[in-house]
């Protein structure tokens, strides 16, 4: 059967309203953020429904068409890139906040919703989502889930996975998978929804989520840090977690490069009088706003006293606090100041990141002593991004490829992971075995073959 034949019947059976002809595509369907080559896909289906996004699945089982997922398209590594000859499948009309129990502490959404909008619902009722992130105004919950989303708040609640107790997913041939169960302890055999977090759509499309929501504090403090070197920044961290327990909130690293970046693209005045090898934005959760401002206050005396920390500002209001947290606002600005940003989202463990940092700034002087790298991230759970201007190396798709090669060796000989929270998608699949085994594929593909064994779901994304 042709395309048009095809084509043909999902309008017929889902109506024009939802399936659209590739050539009435518009443009931002064609790629995400991760700046992959726009792909016209074949149609776009926007669904409201489960049944419409069963309905469309049964359709491209029949005719063996592919499906790639979308949901806010703000991915880094292109698993939201239509593929050739593929249908694009929105889930952007499934924007339901459909229920929440705030005794019980659950939201229940359609995977279409923004995580600003669950954020903002979750405060409404008196508490907070665990999971936060720059691209919260456009991300859409099922991405976060496809790609085990982390952010800011992963010290404190975990990644998505953490917020996860049930998903309801549409397989390939169309089945629906009822799994939202609102209990945290649920041992009936094989916990099938992890099998779908992380997965980025290649194994069903997720349509409801049912989320863990959490207390909000009474009391938050701000700090920022300055700090000799990376030992003295895991001390500090040691600090304030021994002390203040998992009230530590975030603890956001940023090596001098980025500091001085972000000061120079967001026009912002410096924070110290001097300049520092590492600046740590932190918050503390508590119950009383004075007593916590001055324990705050209290651990970083002793940690200078201990030489940990050179120099630090502790917010005064929720205005300063908020300035203080400009500073790590850079991400937003990098496609806007690097030509092209080649961005890097690995994790290493925790003690070895100082040292991964530096062999990273080493090897790439040594080869191009033009560079202009950022160093950044959650360090308190093990994430560090680097962001590469391409035009300081060559700007060449063999420049940029050279540098991908040479930072995920050094992953692989720290032991780390080359994707922390962004995923695999397309740009990370060629490193994909510098953090997993050959058996440990092999696992993963049987998974694949067993729950999608046309091979249909966003085909080429995570392996070939």
């Amino acid at each position: 059967m042709s395309h048009e034949q095809f084509l043909d019947e999902l309008i017929s059976t889902l109506g024009a309203d939802v399936a659209q002809r590739g050539a009435d595509v518009p443009e931002r369907y064609h790629t995400d953020w991760s700046g992959t080559p726009p792909q016209r896909p074949l149609a776009l289906v926007r669904p409201r429904s489960t049944q419409e996004v069963s309905a469309a699945l049964r359709l491209c089982t029949v005719h063996k068409v592919a499906v790639v997922p979308q949901g806010g398209l703000t991915g880094l590594a292109g698993a939201g890139v239509p593929s050739q000859g593929a249908i694009a499948l929105s889930l952007e009309r499934m924007n339901a906040i459909e229920n929440t129990d705030t005794r019980a502490g659950l939201m229940q959404v359609q995977a279409g919703v923004t995580l600003q909008a669950v954020q903002e619902a979750a405060v409404a009722a008196g508490m907070v989502f665990g999971v936060d992130l720059g691209a919260r105004g456009s991300c859409q919950i099922g991405g976060n889930v496809s790609t085990n989303a982390g952010g800011n708040g992963v010290l404190q609640h975990g990644m998505m996975r953490e917020q996860v107790l049930g998903l309801e997913v549409v397989l390939a041939d169309g089945t629906v998978l009822p799994m939202l169960r609102p209990m945290i302890k649920n041992n009936t055999g094989y916990d099938l929804k992890q099998f779908f977090i992380g997965a980025e759509g290649t194994l069903g499309v997720v349509t409801r989520v049912l989320l863990r929501l959490r207390a909000a504090p009474q009391a938050t403090a701000t700090t920022l840090v300055a700090m000799p070197d990376f030992d003295a920044a895991l001390a500090v961290l040691a600090r304030m977690q021994s002390h203040f327990g998992n009230g530590v909130a975030a603890y956001e690293l940023m090596w001098d490069s980025f500091v001085q970046a972000s000061l120079s693209w967001l026009q912002l005045g410096a924070p110290f009088a001097e300049r520092h090898p590492l600046l740590a934005l932190i918050n503390v959760d508590g119950k009383n706003e004075s007593q916590l401002q001055g324990d705050v206050q209290q651990v970083l005396e002793e940690a200078m006293e201990a030489g940990e920390v050179v120099d630090a500002i502790v917010a005064q209001s929720v205005a300063q606090a908020q300035a203080l947290w400009k500073l790590r606002e850079a991400p937003a600005e990098l496609n806007n100041n690097m030509h092209p940003a080649i961005n890097f989202d690995v994790s290493l463990p925790q003690a070895d990141i100082g040292r991964f940092a530096q062999a990273c700034e080493a090897a790439f002087s040594a080869r191009w002593p033009q560079k202009h790298a950022l160093y950044f991230g959650h360090v308190g759970d093990g994430n560090l991004h680097v962001s590469v201007d391409g035009k300081t190396v060559g700007g060449t798709p063999e420049a940029i490829e050279a540098v991908e090669a040479e930072l995920y060796r050094l992953v692989g000989e720290f032991q780390g992971s080359v994707s922390a929270e962004h995923g695999i998608g397309l740009h990370k699949k060629p490193y994909l075995q510098a953090s997993r085994t050959q058996e440990e594929l092999a696992a993963m593909r049987a998974i694949k073959q067993a729950l999608d064994p046309l091979g249909l779901m966003n085909p080429g994304k995570v392996f070939d």
